[in-house]
């Protein structure tokens, strides 16, 4: 593993680098990014920082100088090569006062990149009972605040799945705590529209470019009878679903095999699509 934070790498990547009083680390006041790095190179970094920085406008940080965030991803890369692996980028509110109000120091800027494994072809998904809240202030944004996603992903690990699954406040599907959710309905490839409160995934705008997935808003039920369910996430990519809840599923289905198959395909083509 290696990090950069704030200009400089860091010898020691397990060293002290932010202060206590970040509002990053005591109120989860900010945003991130987790791209895929193979071969030694960032996947759709454009797209990545992107979403960076309108995820911080969202939340009312200064925007991040995209092309200082892509020099320190190039730093951090240079130093060792992956053949695959992840880049995590940080951006915090920065040292504040002991509460949810700002103070007035400019933000943290965190870079690591660490190897990773390939993700298992397939896996198991488990639906949650906490819903999303698609009219809440951080719908959509990719925030720190991820502690909701900590307490669904184990509730999800103790009934033996990788994933959990939420519906938002209307009771429609929304999305899992680190994915989308794509399912196939009468050979038709879906996943719920930004408007459910989901995340818009670079996975998913690219599948949904490459192969015309179609967003369509449908109760979480869907996913009870749908004829294959995947996932589409930056470590995922298109993952087969082979079991939700007590539904043994086809995995990969027909279609989600041919999503798979063209992902592979398109994203060989084109490191920054």
């Amino acid at each position: 593993m290696h990090a950069w934070v704030n200009g400089r790498m860091l010898e020691d990547p397990s060293s002290p680098s932010i202060t206590v009083t970040d509002h990053g680390l005591t109120v989860g006041d900010g945003v991130f990014e987790a791209i895929k790095v193979v071969d030694g190179r960032p996947f759709a970094l454009t797209r990545h920082l992107r979403r960076l920085q309108r995820s911080a406008s969202s939340l009312g940080l200064p925007e991040p100088d995209v092309a200082a965030v892509s020099a320190a991803v190039d730093e951090v890369l240079g130093r060792e090569h992956l053949p695959l692996g992840r880049v995590r980028i940080t951006w915090t509110g920065g040292p504040a006062p002991l509460g949810s109000g700002r103070g007035d120091a400019p933000p943290t800027l965190a870079v690591v990149a660490a190897p990773m494994d390939p993700a298992p072809a397939t896996t198991a998904a488990h639906r949650v009972p906490w819903p999303r809240n698609e009219r809440g202030a951080l719908a959509g944004v990719k925030s720190t605040s991820y502690a909701e996603n900590v307490v669904a992903l184990a509730e999800a690990a103790r009934h033996g799945a990788s994933e959990a699954v939420f519906a938002n406040l209307a009771g429609q599907l929304c999305e899992g705590t680190g994915s989308n959710v794509g399912y196939v309905v009468g050979g038709e490839a879906r996943t719920p529209t930004l408007t459910s409160g989901c995340l818009a995934g670079v996975t998913r705008a690219l599948v949904v470019e490459w192969a015309g997935l179609v967003e369509v808003d449908e109760p979480i039920e869907v996913l009870d009878t749908a004829d294959e369910v995947f996932l589409l996430s930056t470590t995922r990519d298109v993952q087969a679903v082979h079991a939700y809840g007590d539904r043994v599923l086809p995995a990969p289905g027909p279609v989600t095999l041919e999503l798979v198959e063209l992902w592979a395909q398109r994203a060989a083509e084109d490191l920054d699509p």
